[in-house]
């Protein structure tokens, strides 16, 4: 306990005086891993870790071209400098290929995953899938493109779902929805739907009731011509 005291002690000794800009500058050359620690420092670290300053020179820091990024249309928001920081973090570690980052992907995929994620009652998939669908045709895809992108989304989005009780009933929903018509590329690619029933029927089998179950069979047996055997007996 006194060890504690005299590094806190320490601390307010060594960087008590030092502006809040050298703090910041000194803060983001620290691994990101770290930073949650060091905003339980002291009162006055966690406002700065909190503040917009400290995550846009962290912005700039990590991505430089961040800094001549306009703001786009469509429907889902930019958002200030952490929100950033974490759409550029997602769309570097998650769908980075060939070195290219795309902001605006992070941000897509951020927005998906909170809305399946934090909603008690989330939108019905095809609203969700649309309103990527015109994100990213706002931004200048194509319908190919868009189609493509959103698909990368579902996956990663569905891949990365924090496996509880809240997402098997959210994969459950998602199976069970009624078959709407929409036209290209607002339809959900068949690659979408498949990994849904693929993680039901892997990740969540020890979940199903007996009836439950035979119905998300029946589901998939009226979606796809073939199934795995893998899918099979209860």
């Amino acid at each position: 306990m006194m060890e504690n005291v005299d590094c806190i002690a320490l601390v307010n000794h060594t960087f008590g005086k030092l502006p809040d800009h050298l703090l910041i500058e000194i803060f983001i050359r620290v691994p990101i891993s770290d930073w949650v620690q060091l905003s339980c420092v002291n009162k006055h670290w966690a406002i700065i870790f909190r503040g917009e300053c400290l995550w846009q020179s962290a912005l700039i820091r990590a991505w430089p071209l961040a800094g001549r990024g306009k703001r786009w249309p469509g429907p889902i928001p930019r958002g200030l400098s952490r929100r950033r920081y974490a759409a550029f973090y997602v769309s570097q570690h998650v769908f980075a290929s060939d070195g290219e980052i795309d902001e605006i992907i992070g941000h897509t995929y951020l927005f998906l995953k909170e809305q399946l994620e934090l909603s008690s009652a989330p939108p019905a998939s095809g609203v969700l899938h649309g309103t990527i669908i015109d994100q990213f045709i706002a931004c200048g895809k194509s319908r190919d493109e868009a189609h493509e992108l959103a698909s990368q989304i579902w996956l990663a989005v569905i891949d990365n779902l924090e496996e509880n009780e809240h997402t098997f009933f959210l994969l459950k929903q998602l199976v069970q929805e009624p078959d709407v018509f929409l036209p290209y590329p607002y339809s959900r690619s068949y690659k979408v739907q498949w990994r849904v029933f693929e993680k039901l029927f892997t990740d969540y089998r020890d979940c199903f009731r007996k009836g439950d179950y035979y119905d998300i069979l029946m589901c998939a047996k009226h979606k796809f011509q073939h199934i795995p055997s893998s899918w099979l007996g209860y």
